[in-house]
């Protein structure tokens, strides 16, 4: 007889389909096309109703299903009902057909910590710029990072810096046939998983910095690397692939 899942990999496989949710809602708001911007701390720190929305989605979503974990979201919230239809109780099956990693077999359910950033690139969101945007769930044991997944609600979307999008009808997509959005999911010592990994052209040395940070400290480092190409994006969830794909 099979054994029964593990607490870490039925945690990733709920956090694959709440990331799922929380990418449709991401593009819900901004198709109704009031974005509910508030700032926080300065002009450049904004909070959106997505930004809300979401981390109220995922962080109740997660509670429903594992009551003892720790869940720590990045909007300051006050506590408040949570809309049934923010609520995602799935779970994707792939995740589950992966074996756990040993090291982590017995882990219990309140000895994980799970981190949220509800919209990784806020400000790109506030600015069209579609495709910066993520949703970030991490997993944390014994104050490591072990499994994280991170949702893409505009992969394949083709952003024009010129243009400031807030229609459903003006996403442009690669192809007729394209997909718009993607999740990416990972456990350490098992693997990353939901992209493709290409690799750098040879004698190539490719930089993914900020776009919207930038420094002269930035901008001396990236230099002192002498790089053939610099991407620069918006959104640390957004970096992460880009650099493993190295697509500008």
């Amino acid at each position: 007889m099979a054994s029964s899942p593990t607490v870490l990999m039925r945690l990733v496989a709920s956090a694959y389909s709440i990331a799922q949710k929380a990418g449709t809602i991401v593009r819900h708001v901004i198709a109704e096309g009031d974005l509910g911007i508030v700032e926080k701390t300065c002009a450049t720190d904004l909070q959106t109703k997505a930004d809300r929305l979401v981390q109220m989605s995922i962080c109740s979503s997660l509670a429903r299903k594992f009551p003892k974990l720790t869940i720590i979201g990045e909007e300051d919230l006050p506590p408040e009902d949570v809309d049934q239809e923010l609520i995602e109780d799935g779970q994707w099956e792939e995740v589950l057909k992966q074996p756990c990693p040993s090291q982590y077999s017995a882990i219990k359910e309140e000895d994980l910590v799970v981190w949220v950033d509800p919209v990784d690139g806020t400000k790109e969101y506030t600015e069209g710029l579609l495709d910066n945007v993520t949703v970030l769930i991490g997993i944390a044991y014994e104050g490591k990072a072990i499994a994280g997944v991170i949702n893409q609600p505009y992969y394949n979307y083709q952003n024009n810096e010129n243009q400031k999008l807030r229609e459903p009808r003006n996403e442009a997509k690669a192809g007729p046939d394209a997909v718009l959005g993607r999740t990416i999911w990972a456990v350490l010592g098992l693997g990353a998983f939901g992209f493709q990994l290409k690799e750098v052209p040879a004698g190539k040395h490719i930089i993914t910095t900020t776009r919207s940070h930038n420094s002269q400290l930035v901008t001396d480092c990236v230099a002192a690397m002498n790089p053939d190409d610099v991407l620069r994006v918006g959104g640390a969830g957004n970096k992460v692939p880009k650099s493993i794909h190295h697509l500008p």
